[in-house]
């Protein structure tokens, strides 16, 4: 069986290429890929190439197909799972294996295994770890596509924890009802934090939201207003702190002086992370959720709050197959929805331009649909290039209807009209 994929050869080199698939061994599953979203995780990826630490040093002779944010469809099961999946039944990949002595993962380690490609072939491994993950697709693939970096917001919440003092044990999670801050939290992976606050099972009673970017505060607001949030018991601030002389004392005011039980710091700059320390309460937690590209990065932390009010630091860089359960059930149940860190959709003609350029594009999540032809392009677009292409003027009233978010009918509508010409509203 043929298959098309995005493969990694070197770096920088990544080749969109038709090649047969092996015989499916009888521990092995075959998978149709529908969606696969694309993570920066990817574009590091591609800058390092065989130097990568997840990534196999023989890939100028086995490359392996990138891309582990995806939803698809099984379309054959070996004997060994016989008794355990089904064909055509829905699924997600949990692509982080945690095997025992190796930092292989899908969509950075295996030949016949990545989110970016028509059909893969899952290792057995993965059933062996539990990772393959069912889902309902009565919500779209593009929902559980984006479960996997969802799950990293959902881990970091789980990894922040408090105590009491004289007491040696950790209460694991935000406090609920607390008071809780996200700095420079309104790309993609902050406006999944902001809708994952506000619907958990472990709600603070105040919520301080910052960014230094007015649109983007104002679209974060516009999504989750002040009245979303009081109905789920939260009472939400927006703070652009560029347009405020002193932001440590502006947020701490806040809270009425005594300082934040948790706080988040979702940009690499030693600014925030400096800000968020000097804006922790007694027992405050901080988590360092942004990845940094320097290996040097370093900020300030105050050791005196550390040693007299027991203010605490972690770091969180992804979720566990736990996590991404949750968050599958969550959007199953309609309490959480990811599509707010969706900004441009295109098909796989479109996905190795987006992942070498990948910083340079703004807005948020870039969602790939692997049998489309079509450009990335920004929802905020669609309106604009429907004046040319009936198509997009369809995708404009979808996604009109629905706030400018992408949404399932968006989904289906792409699935059956870029395929072919037929144009149909």
């Amino acid at each position: 069986m043929k298959t098309k994929a995005v493969r990694i050869y070197g770096k920088k080199d990544l080749r969109l290429e038709e090649f047969e698939l092996p015989e499916l061994e009888e521990d092995e599953i075959l998978m149709e890929i529908i969606s696969d979203s694309v993570c920066m995780s990817t574009y590091k990826e591609a800058l390092q190439g065989e130097d990568h630490q997840r990534v196999n040093e023989d890939i100028k002779e086995h490359p392996i197909i990138v891309g582990h944010e995806c939803a698809g469809i099984i379309r054959k099961v070996g004997a060994k799972w016989k008794d355990k999946y089904r064909e055509n039944d829905t699924y997600t990949i949990q692509p982080a294996l945690n095997i025992e002595g190796s930092m292989g993962a899908i969509g950075y380690s295996f030949e016949y295994c990545g989110g970016t490609a028509a059909m893969i072939k899952i290792p057995s491994i993965v059933m062996e770890k539990n990772c393959l993950l069912p889902f309902d697709s009565g919500n779209g693939f593009f929902q559980a596509s984006l479960a996997e970096p969802m799950s990293c917001i959902i881990g970091a919440f789980h990894s922040m924890y408090h105590s009491e003092r004289g007491i040696y044990h950790h209460e694991m999670g935000i406090v609920e009802g607390g008071k809780s801050a996200l700095l420079a939290s309104c790309g993609p992976m902050g406006l999944g934090a902001i809708g994952y606050m506000l619907n958990c099972d472990r709600r603070p009673s105040l919520l301080v939201v910052t960014d230094i970017d007015e649109a983007r505060l104002e679209r974060a607001e516009q999504i989750f207003s002040a009245e979303y949030a009081k109905e789920r018991g939260v009472e939400i601030h927006y703070v652009n702190t560029a347009k405020v002389e002193n932001d440590v004392e502006t947020l701490r005011a806040l809270t009425g002086g005594t300082g934040f039980d948790d706080v988040s710091v979702y940009a690499p700059i030693p600014a925030v992370i400096e800000t968020a320390d000097k804006i922790l309460g007694f027992d405050g937690c901080l988590n360092f959720f942004a990845g940094p590209v320097d290996p040097n990065l370093s900020a300030t932390f105050n050791f005196f709050n550390v040693h007299y009010k027991m203010t605490h630091l972690v770091g969180s860089s992804g979720g566990n197959t736990d996590d991404m359960r949750e968050c599958l059930k969550m959007a199953g149940e309609g309490t959480l929805d990811p599509s707010v860190m969706v900004t441009h959709v295109g098909g796989m003609n479109s996905a190795i331009d987006t992942i070498l350029n990948l910083p340079k594009i703004p807005g948020g999540k870039k969602l790939v649909y692997v049998n489309i032809d079509m450009e990335m392009t920004a929802i905020d677009d669609f309106e604009e290039k429907g004046k040319t292409d009936e198509r997009f003027a369809c995708l404009h009233e979808i996604t009109k209807v629905n706030n400018g978010l992408w949404c399932k009918e968006a989904e289906d509508y792409v699935l059956e009209n870029f395929k072919g010409e037929d144009v149909s509203c």
